[in-house]
């Protein structure tokens, strides 16, 4: 999709008096020569596999490293037997993020969201919010495509990649992209997704790529709850009324500049920050398993 811009966006939403997600269907519709119908049917498959990678979880299997898996039902069970200090609601989140963000360091299927490394975060808030509150299918796939043009635009601006950006380019930009669907999902105005996204992105503003011996696991899997909670709680604050005070396309060029000053060794590396410490170095490397 051919888009760079977040006020744009909301101009054309303003414009033509459709819905955010609206622009961004029709954008697709018109970069891919697709009818309607065929966009929102490869949409709504990707909502399917994002419900099959929650559905098809298997709390026994463990990555080929031994770091990760069964962390997503320890949470559920949790849920279950205990009443989380950050609510019910709030405890499916955080399941559903380690559910995904592990069925991805196994190898199983996932959706990248934007990237492999922060798939749990979308899913996360969307899934909770299917099951739990009575939401549509329609109404989601209509939020997809709300995250789908703020992905698009921060990857024109700066870059969805760890290796070029750093963590906050993916984990950040999945936790932007959930802020506005979330919005979108509650009946939000344009202007209250683009913000939402804004302080999103703000709240991981700097976040580095360390992951311990190069794999997308630690801290990886964890920082997708991050993204889903920040994602939540940007969420309601746009819905309040609140607002980035920098506008949300600098806020993504803030995130372009920060990410092309860090250093390399916090850019997927695995030579900084946690990759560094004693014990992520004990960690043996891939090649090495």
């Amino acid at each position: 999709m051919a888009l760079t811009s977040l006020e744009e966006i909301l101009a054309d939403t303003e414009k033509k008096s459709i819905p955010f997600w609206e622009a961004i269907l029709r954008e697709d519709m018109a970069e891919r020569n697709v009818s309607r119908e065929n966009s929102m049917k490869k949409m709504t498959d990707t909502w399917h596999a994002m419900l099959h990678a929650s559905d098809s979880y298997e709390p026994g299997r463990k990555s080929a490293s031994g770091l990760t898996g069964g962390q997503g039902q320890r949470m559920e069970q949790y849920c279950q037997t205990n009443q989380p200090l950050c609510g019910p609601f709030m405890g499916q989140v955080i399941m559903e993020a380690l559910k995904t963000a592990e069925s991805n360091a196994c190898m199983k299927r996932i959706v990248a969201a934007p990237t492999a490394g922060a798939s749990g975060v979308l899913p996360a808030v969307l899934i909770p919010c299917y099951r739990e509150h009575d939401i549509r299918e329609e109404q989601i796939v209509q939020a997809m495509y709300t995250a789908a043009g703020i992905g698009q635009v921060i990857a024109a601006r700066a870059s969805v990649s760890g290796a070029a950006g750093g963590c906050q380019a993916e984990i950040g930009s999945a936790s932007a992209m959930a802020a506005g669907a979330l919005v979108s999902l509650k009946g939000g105005s344009g202007k209250q997704i683009v913000h939402a996204a804004a302080m999103a992105l703000k709240n991981l503003l700097g976040l580095v790529c360390d992951p311990v011996a190069g794999l997308v696991e630690v801290p990886c899997v964890k920082r997708n709850v991050i993204g889903a909670v920040n994602a939540i709680s940007s969420a309601d604050l746009a819905l309040a009324g609140i607002e980035s005070r920098i506008p949300p396309d600098q806020v993504i060029d803030a995130m372009r500049e920060v990410g092309d000053k860090m250093d390399s060794s916090l850019r997927e590396t695995g030579k900084g920050g946690l990759a560094a410490t004693p014990a992520g170095r004990a960690v043996k490397a891939p090649g090495d398993f």
